[in-house]
């Protein structure tokens, strides 16, 4: 459940980056309104990991207080912003995974994370299309569009192992019917991102020589830091502040 929310707050975090910087005015409301709903799945996500939890810690505390290692998402989604081609290809790889993670989990034995579910992957069918929309529109367009949507697909290559890694919490979690292992979710994410950067006209790139490791157990890259920083100062800084 954690880890889920984690994903999700850390992306929220890095698509707002985007507001005054997408290429069109359109694209900054649209990214914008992309991290609302990741945003959205997260605090319902914290919520109900605060309850399973049982020591009266809410989103707010879950969100704003913990401390770098004790968050559970993966690495792509805290990687620095890129250029717009690049982000296209880490939402067109992370909304597709989590298309497919939310279909699994329409079932999951936990009614909250069940319903959570439901909502989101109604959005993230959104995030999904919104994405592969600019794969192909810049894959197809010009000689130097095409040439920088193929980076950014290469650059995203090295932390998109670690979606479908099947660490011991996801496995505990698919044998008490609550969650999915990430590595059944493999094989339907690869078909849709090879089917839309076919139609763009690009390749998609060999596996990558290095890849990321334990997002899950709380080990991260050095940008996680200096977002964190960012996303928890005006809490940390007016503890116990209200409006």
């Amino acid at each position: 459940m954690l880890g889920l929310a984690d994903d999700a707050l850390i992306y929220a975090q890095r698509l707002g980056e985007w507001l005054t910087r997408a290429p069109q005015i359109e694209e900054d409301l649209a990214l914008g309104n992309i991290g609302l709903d990741l945003l959205g799945q997260a605090r319902a996500l914290l919520t109900r990991t605060g309850e399973l939890e049982g020591a009266g810690r809410d989103e707010d505390d879950l969100a704003y207080l913990r401390d770098e290692r004790e968050f559970r998402n993966v690495h792509l989604v805290e990687q620095p912003r890129g250029d717009f081609g690049q982000e296209m290809a880490r939402l067109l790889w992370f909304a597709s995974y989590q298309h497919e993670l939310y279909a699994g989990l329409l079932t999951s034995a936990d009614e909250v994370l069940s319903a959570v579910a439901a909502k989101a992957l109604k959005e993230v069918a959104y995030h999904r299309d919104h994405a592969g929309h600019w794969v192909v529109r810049l894959g197809d367009g010009t000689p130097e569009s095409h040439e920088r949507m193929q980076a950014g697909l290469e650059a995203v290559l090295p932390y998109l192992a670690e979606l479908f890694d099947d660490d011991a919490t996801s496995v505990w979690a698919a044998e008490q019917g609550i969650g999915v292992l990430p590595s059944t979710l493999h094989d339907a994410v690869v078909a849709h991102v090879s089917a839309v950067v076919r139609e763009a006209t690009l390749t998609l790139p060999d596996e990558s020589r290095w890849r990321s490791r334990g997002g899950r157990e709380g080990i991260h890259s050095q940008p996680m830091g200096y977002l964190l920083a960012e996303l928890q100062h005006i809490h940390r800084s007016h503890p116990g502040a209200s409006w």
